[in-house]
């Protein structure tokens, strides 16, 4: 089938496009910048990559004419818009609608359950899109609503996390006692993949959950067992949905509109209703919430984290079109350059750039590191917390700790990083490995600001005493540094440090 993916980059959708792929399928991507996406060698034969904006109807006209199927795997709620529910809206009305110009004969919607009367902005806003592209769509719409994804990076399965392992003690509002039904990743990817062109699914909606009805506090305390941790929970009645906003913002790597539209939706219990399940269509065994931790927690250790919900750029304040700052500027900047000459393998001080950040850290004073996060995090920045997808591997596009990755390239031994903080302007920071006609190599750090006015001005001028400790000491910690010889693992569940922040 050739098929439409919208939210490539994201969560879901980048473990669903090697899924079709491997189906034999043809896919076409919408994208909003191509080049921020990159396909693997084995992919490339089978995907097409085109650009638009949903929001934007004019751009949509690049939908291919002879399409089969579509997925529509985007929403608005931890976006740069306030008001992402008019947002959804208006973007599944503009899909819909270049939708209906091709042949597409089914959209299949990832959306959320939602059974309760009193809903949330933000499930209200997920059942406002279905109705908009059964409306709208001539292609016959399926609707899968899942509760709780429990997967490596997912944002709900890292809220949980944080929690767990950052906090001996909990404080909490008295949504804990919500209940909701957790389902795995890979039988969320099961379920997308099994109703495709099924002809008992077309213009119908299915609920889908795990085996397990849990209470949020049940799931917090399930993963502290699976990770070998006693940890306390004390329920209180006086944190507000703002407050509990702001202390999982604070505590967790979440952002604080994603926050704010999972608190609000935590009031609500999102169940399988039996009258909606999809068993009796597509009988499958999901796993347990248990076996779905345990996966994910086996994916970190080996390093297969295939996406993680910060990848999406609306994780950060990132402009739509931060492609174009892949070139630093060369006027109007303020730069701390750092060079050193070193003889060692320059493979291995690849590895090392490669590496920074997430656990590894950033090679020297890494507390003010730490300080900087904090200070972001409480201006309404992304901070730290974010961390690596991997402890070894970058892409662009990658979130790394409050840097976003705009260049990594190995073969020419380039990193290149863009701030994502809260700065009264602009900053990159960049690596490269030069070579040398002796034989020799050196390395090149270079951090350039471009300040917006006089605030940004001052602002460089303040950090300077900080920039001296730092960044010669980086670029000679990253030339020396070598790994520590690993530990062999302990058992899964008794508590192994996870390898992989994202």
């Amino acid at each position: 089938m050739k098929i439409l993916l919208t939210g490539a980059t994201g969560y879901i959708g980048q473990r669903l496009l090697p899924l079709l792929v491997a189906a034999g399928h043809e896919v076409v991507c919408l994208v909003r910048d191509a080049r921020r996406f990159q396909l693997p060698a084995a992919q490339q034969n089978n995907v097409t990559v085109i650009e638009g904006d949903l929001l934007k109807p004019e751009t949509l006209a690049t939908f291919p004419a002879d399409l089969d199927a579509a997925y529509y795997l985007v929403h608005s709620m931890s976006g740069h818009t306030k008001d992402f529910f008019r947002a959804e809206q208006q973007s599944a009305e503009n899909f819909a609608a270049a939708l209906n110009q091709t042949t597409a004969r089914q959209i299949i919607y990832l959306s959320g359950i939602a059974n309760d009367r009193a809903l949330s902005t933000h499930l209200r806003s997920r059942r406002a899109v279905e109705k908009e592209l059964k409306k709208t769509a001539r292609a016959a719409l399926t609707v899968l609503r899942a509760s709780i994804v429990i997967g490596s990076g997912s944002a709900s399965f890292e809220i949980i996390r944080d929690l767990v392992e950052k906090l001996p003690v909990m404080v909490t509002p008295r949504w804990l006692n919500s209940r909701c039904q957790p389902i795995g990743i890979r039988d969320v990817m099961f379920y997308l993949t099994a109703v495709l062109d099924n002809q008992a699914c077309l213009g119908r909606s299915f609920d889908i959950g795990g085996p397990d009805v849990l209470t949020y506090r049940q799931m917090l305390l399930g993963l502290a067992e699976v990770r070998g941790y006693r940890r306390y929970i004390i329920t209180v009645p006086v944190l507000t949905p703002r407050l509990s906003s702001w202390w999982l913002f604070l505590v967790t790597s979440t952002t604080f509109s994603l926050a704010q539209s999972l608190v609000e939706s935590l009031r609500n219990d999102t169940i399988v209703d039996p009258k909606r399940s999809i068993q009796e269509v597509v009988p499958h065994v999901c796993m347990t919430y248990r076996e779905a931790l345990q996966l994910a927690f086996q994916r970190i250790e080996q390093n297969e984290v295939l996406s993680s919900w910060s990848d999406a750029l609306s994780s950060g304040v990132m402009p739509r079109n931060y492609m174009d700052h892949i070139q630093i500027p060369q006027h109007g900047m303020q730069q701390d350059r750092q060079t050193l000459r070193f003889t060692r393998d320059a493979e291995q001080v690849r590895r090392n750039i490669w590496q920074i950040g997430g656990d590894r850290g950033w090679y020297k004073v890494d507390w003010l590191w730490q300080v900087r996060g904090l200070l972001d995090k409480l201006a309404g920045g992304v901070g730290l917390r974010r961390g690596r997808r991997s402890p070894t591997d970058l892409r662009a596009g990658d979130p790394l700790d409050f840097w976003r990755v705009l260049v990594a390239d190995q073969e020419g031994r380039r990193l290149l990083l863009y701030a994502e903080m809260k700065l009264p302007g602009e900053a990159w920071l960049q690596f490269r490995i030069l070579d040398s006609p002796d034989g020799s190599h050196t390395l090149e750090q270079l951090a350039a600001f471009r300040p917006y006015g006089l605030a940004g001005r001052l602002y460089w001028y303040a950090m300077l005493p900080f920039h001296a400790i730092i960044f010669k000491g980086m670029v000679e910690n990253i030339v020396e540094y070598e790994a520590p010889a690993r530990k062999p693992k302990a058992a899964l569940g008794v508590g192994v440090s996870p390898s992989a922040k994202g």
